[in-house]
């Protein structure tokens, strides 16, 4: 390791808090980046897929970017105002406008809070709260809406708070065991239930938040059907609908907001990370009927930051006019293809999964493996007392009990039979509905998903650091991959990171095989030919980028 950087790896492990996540587990030091590419202090390249958590759809220090940045530092306007207008908040806002649902954009009111996603979160409760003058909220379980104190009631497995949980549709660990159109149908009918059973112990609330793709749920999408009987149910029940698009926004899905898929227009939208163009910057967007703030309403001491401001419509523009959003449709659906050759190869890889260029490979237990993860999660064939859903049986039917906390599904304090009786208790104490993952082993039904193996997802991203290439990790057992490249993503750079990322599967498949134990590593070149060659001045990602 370049001795620079290892002083300053060695520094921030003695000053920093113990919290920082990212930092752990990619140990490197960046000091230049372009597009895809970070060079490193020790003189290595690398291909960044995790793109500032999804915040930089154009990539590192994009042209048009600096160039918005550099015109208002030159222009002597004032970096801070507070909630002033100025004429680079008006530019943004009008670009803004120009991208909203086409329900929403002719009626919509825009506020500005502080910088993170987190503070939009809360702004977004208290804007519900304030106008419907109710105090509850309904979340979905796998949820992750921000890491302060108002935000963190809304994760699904929140417990005594204000927000209660309900079942979030998916495919490959269905709640209810069943997956598909049927599973997402039991999500909504509970939903419903809970709404309307006078003995939920769930009084109406102030609003429903969702997120279009679950990212640090294990990048799970919403069927958009199950979108649009979400909307139908709020609406028909005057609950507001709030879309969490912090992580989705600005064409990453494919769509220029997620919720575009489904053709819903929530009745507000929470807005960070892309919008600001790398820059810090938050904000909600919602129907003007909700508009209950007053003169004398505490502010944040940060609702606009201007250089955000300026990065963010010079992004929302370049990504409108160049029609990145349905570059990263097409782009993404190539490579989920293409990736999802490695679940048929590899039976360590569960599922592949994604929307747009947010895609997740789901590393799992393999083969033979299922005693010991039995072993150590305790959820032998004497844990589950409920019986498989079947998918012709009713709500109340599919319910039994559950041996793993990775179905994400609990009922509510003083809950009735309404939407059906949960029998049992999950390993964090909730109640929860039985998905067969509980299950493992004798009992368990054939084609049912096998154990989340973190340690599995967790070797495959050192290996692919030593490749060369960046990823995060997701998911409710962090067993999930993912992949966040920009959206300038060029095919020639897709390409080295499919070959990059397969090549470090096959290499912790091999190992698992072998049962050893993979450790991190000095970094190495790829093993492939084929591939570019980080750290090399004729890298062609480099050059692309």
């Amino acid at each position: 390791m370049h001795f620079a950087q290892e002083g300053i790896l060695r520094r921030q492990s003695l000053r920093e808090s113990a919290a920082r996540t990212y930092a752990r587990a990619l140990p490197i030091v960046p000091v230049r980046a372009r597009g895809l590419t970070i060079e490193g202090a020790d003189g290595r390249r690398y291909l960044d897929c995790l793109s500032g958590a999804g915040t930089l759809v154009l990539g590192h220090n994009h042209p048009v970017v600096l160039e918005a940045i550099r015109k208002v530092l030159d222009s002597g306007a004032p970096l801070h105002a507070v909630d002033l207008a100025t004429p680079v908040k008006d530019a943004f806002v009008t670009e803004l406008f120009r991208t909203l649902p086409p329900g929403l954009a002719d009626r919509a009111r825009v506020r500005f809070c502080g910088p993170a996603g987190t503070d939009a979160v809360q702004a977004a409760f208290q804007l519900v709260r304030s106008a419907t003058g109710r105090d509850g909220m309904l979340a979905f379980t796998g949820a992750h809406h921000g890491t302060i104190t108002g935000a963190l009631e809304a994760p699904g497995d929140a417990v005594g708070s204000r927000i209660a949980p309900l079942p979030y549709p998916q495919e490959y660990r269905c709640p209810f065991g069943v997956g598909g159109a049927r599973g997402a149908e039991l999500a909504a009918r509970w939903a419903e239930s809970v709404l309307d059973a006078p003995k939920s112990g769930l009084p109406l609330p102030a609003g429903v938040i969702l997120e279009p793709v679950q990212i640090e749920g294990g990048v799970l999408p919403a069927p958009d059907a199950w979108m649009r009987r979400m909307r139908k149910i709020t609406a028909a029940r005057s609950v507001p609908l709030i879309a969490d698009e912090i992580r989705t926004g600005v064409g990453r899905t494919g769509a220029f907001w997620a919720v575009d898929h489904s053709g819903v227009t929530p009745d507000v939208m929470i807005l960070s990370n892309a919008i600001g163009g790398s820059l810090p910057l938050a904000a909600l967007v919602y129907r003007d009927d909700l508009d209950a703030g007053e003169p004398g309403t505490p502010a944040d001491a940060f609702p606009g930051n201007q250089l955000a401001m300026a990065a963010g419509a010079a992004t929302l523009s370049y990504v409108r006019e160049n029609s990145l959003a349905e570059r990263a449709g097409t782009l993404g659906s190539r490579m989920l293809n293409q990736l999802r050759a490695l679940a048929r190869e590899f039976s360590i890889v569960g599922d592949v999964r994604g929307r747009g260029l947010m895609i997740g490979i789901e590393l799992v237990e393999a083969e033979g493996d299922f005693g010991t993860a039995r072993a150590e999660a305790g959820t032998g064939p004497e844990a589950v007392a409920g019986t498989w859903a079947g998918g012709g049986a009713s709500l109340g039917d599919q319910v039994g009990l559950g041996g793993s906390d990775d179905c994400g599904v609990s009922t509510f304090a003083g809950a009735g039979t309404g939407a059906g009786a949960a029998a049992g208790a999950g390993h964090d104490g909730g109640w929860v509905p039985s998905t067969g993952l509980g299950s493992v082993g004798a009992g368990r039904p054939a084609g049912s998903p096998r154990p989340a193996a973190p340690h599995l997802a967790a070797a495959v991203q050192r290996e692919c650091l030593r490749r060369g290439l960046i990823v995060e990790l997701g998911g409710r057992h962090t067993s999930v991959v993912r992949l966040l490249p920009p959206l300038a993503i060029t095919d020639e750079q897709a390409t080295a990171v499919l070959d990059r990322l397969a090549d470090a599967v096959e290499a912790v498949a091999r190992n698992h095989a072998r049962g050893e134990q993979t450790h991190p590593q000095r970094p190495q070149q790829p093993r492939r030919p084929q591939h570019p060659q980080p750290g090399r001045p004729g890298d062609r990602a480099e050059r692309a980028g």
